[in-house]
C-alpha cells in the first residue's frame, strides 16, 4: 500500500473521502434478480448485466445483522468493536415503526441521538426510514453505491427444475419451468463513494466506514443462495483522498481501473481470461491523472484492495 502525506484536514478519527470500485466475477449465478422480469438477472437494453445499489447494501446489512455469524464475529474482533447494540440494522424485518419514529426525531438538522446510537446502516447510508414529516431528517448518507454494470453483454441461461416430492395437493412430483435463471459468465464493475460532508448530521464515524470496507470481500461469498452460488469480489479497489474535500476526480480513478474485454466488446465472455490482465494499482499509481497533467494518483492519496 502506498503511503502519502495527509493534508491538515485529514485525521485517523475522521470519516475520509474515498472512491471505490468493486470488480465482481459471476459464474452460472444470478447476481441481482429483476422482479419485473420474474426474477431474471437484471439486463440493460444493450445486453449488459446490471446490479442495483440496494442489492449490494442489502448483503452488507445482512452480514452485520447476523450477529452469531462467523463473518461478524471475525470482523468485530479485528476492528475491536465492543457493543453489538450500536450496530443494529434499521432495514430489517420486525422493526417497530413507532419506536423508531421516536428515535429518529431530528434536532437542528441532525438525526435523533437514540437513532444514531443504534443503527449502523442509518449512520452510514442515511435515514431510510421514510417517516411522515421530519423534513430536516438527513436521508442522504455518507456511503453510496452506484449502479453495477457488466463490462460486456451477458448471456442468460434458463433451466427447468424438478422435485421428486410434489408441492401441490394430489401430485407426487414437482416441476418449476424456467426457475433457474442465471448469467453464464460476467464481469461487473460497481462504483462506490464515501463522502464526509454529512457525517456530522448522520453521526457516522470512521469505524462505521471501516466496517463496511472490511465486509466488502464477504458480501457475496458469505451470503450465497441457490441462484447466487458463484459470485466473487475479485477486487475491492479503494482510494482514500489526501483531502477530505477530494484530491482527484472520482471518474479518473474509476476509468483507470475499469477492466476491458479482449476481442469483440459486444460479445459475452466465457471466463475471466477474456479480460486479459485486469488493471491494478501498481499499473496506474504513477500515471498522470489526466492527459497533460503531471500530477499522479500516488501523489493524491492512499490505495488499498479490500478483496485481498
Amino acid at each position: 500500500m502506498t503511503t502519502a502525506i495527509m493534508s491538515g484536514d485529514q485525521s485517523t478519527d475522521l470519516v475520509p473521502r474515498i472512491t471505490g470500485l468493486l470488480i465482481l466475477e459471476v459464474r452460472k449465478s444470478n447476481p441481482n434478480g429483476d422482479p419485473e422480469r420474474e426474477g431474471s438477472p437484471r439486463q440493460r437494453p444493450d445486453g449488459k448485466g446490471e446490479i442495483s445499489p440496494v442489492s449490494v447494501k442489502r448483503k452488507l446489512r445482512d452480514l452485520v445483522l447476523e450477529k452469531e455469524g462467523v463473518v461478524w464475529q471475525e470482523v468485530k474482533k479485528g476492528l475491536a468493536i465492543e457493543a453489538d447494540e450500536k450496530f443494529q440494522i434499521l432495514e430489517s424485518r420486525g422493526r417497530k415503526r413507532d419506536e423508531i419514529k421516536k428515535q429518529v426525531e431530528p434536532k437542528d438538522g441532525r438525526l435523533g441521538q437514540a437513532f444514531i446510537d443504534a443503527y449502523w446502516d442509518g449512520r452510514l447510508f442515511g435515514n431510510t426510514f421514510l417517516e411522515e414529516g421530519g423534513s430536516d431528517t438527513i436521508r442522504s448518507g455518507v456511503a453510496h453505491f452506484g449502479v453495477g454494470v457488466s463490462i460486456a453483454p451477458v448471456d442468460i441461461e434458463f433451466s427447468t427444475w424438478t422435485s421428486k416430492s410434489g408441492v401441490e395437493a394430489g401430485k407426487d412430483r414437482g416441476m418449476a419451468p424456467m426457475a433457474f435463471r442465471v448469467v453464464k459468465h460476467g464481469l461487473y464493475a460497481v462504483p462506490f463513494f464515501v463522502g464526509p460532508n454529512f457525517a456530522h448530521k448522520t453521526g457516522c464515524t470512521k469505524l462505521d466506514v471501516d466496517l463496511m470496507l472490511h465486509l466488502l470481500k464477504h458480501a457475496y461469498a458469505d451470503t450465497r443462495s441457490v441462484v447466487r452460488s458463484m459470485v466473487e469480489v475479485v477486487h475491492a479497489h479503494t482510494f482514500t483522498h489526501n483531502s477530505r474535500a477530494g484530491s482527484v476526480s472520482d471518474f479518473a480513478f474509476l476509468d483507470a481501473l475499469m477492466p476491458k474485454k479482449n476481442g469483440d466488446p459486444d460479445k459475452w465472455s466465457v471466463s475471466l481470461a477474456d479480460y486479459g490482465e485486469l488493471p491494478t494499482w501498481q499499473k496506474i499509481k504513477d500515471m498522470p491523472i489526466r492527459r497533460g497533467n503531471e500530477v499522479t494518483f500516488t501523489q493524491c492519496g492512499e490505495y488499498k484492495d479490500y478483496a485481498l
